[in-house]
């Protein structure tokens, strides 16, 4: 009868320990949509998670199918800090789905490292609001979708980086500033086409 016992609980257990792997794999599965940026190209080994509203940036490593929070970073943001970059001089910082595209050892800003800006997203409003033509809105989206620079030209601004400079006020013209050393930090560790994501 012991061993009965012994038998079911055991059958408990391992019923258990699947619906929590389950659950966990799931939790990766959302935490992967919410960045957005994901796809052949891209690098998911490191992600970027950028609040605004907190002034922190968030760096994820991937482990084992899931996202580890290493570090989270004080940031400063453009001089116009509300609201998503709309056009060339706005002062504003993107708000959506972004990669790093390039990184720049020879920055003003000591070190930098490029996000895609404008996305697709960025181009679609730009088009409507009659910002950019047509070409220029299929040559941002072909960009996009082959995991490139976008072009940096047009209406709606571009040049949008994550520098150093530091972060005692919203100074930028739309890009994200942190201290020298925590920028140093990350050009060291993250690979280009790491998914950038920015929230209000």
């Amino acid at each position: 009868m012991n061993l009965i016992k012994l038998n079911m609980m055991l059958v408990r257990l391992l019923m258990i320990s699947l619906m929590a792997t389950t659950s966990a794999n799931s939790l990766t599965a959302e935490n992967s949509k919410e960045f957005g940026a994901s796809g052949a190209g891209i690098d998911e080994r490191y992600r970027l998670y950028i609040k605004k509203a907190e002034r922190r940036l968030y760096l994820y490593r991937l482990e084992n199918g899931n996202e580890k929070l290493l570090k989270k970073y004080q940031i400063a943001l453009g001089s116009n800090s509300i609201g998503t970059k709309r056009r060339q001089g706005d002062g504003a910082t993107p708000e959506g789905n972004y990669y790093i595209t390039h990184k720049n050892s020879a920055s003003k800003f000591y070190l930098s490292l490029g996000l895609s800006y404008p996305n697709i997203d960025d181009a679609d409003a730009g088009l409507k609001s009659g910002l950019i033509t047509k070409a220029q809105h299929q040559a941002i989206a072909d960009a996009i979708r082959n995991n490139g620079k976008p072009p940096q030209n047009t209406k709606l601004g571009g040049d949008i980086f994550i520098h150093g400079g530091g972060t005692t006020n919203d100074w930028t013209l739309g890009c994200v500033a942190l201290g020298n050393d925590e920028i140093k930090e990350l050009f060291d560790l993250l690979p280009v086409k790491t998914p950038v994501k920015i929230v209000p």
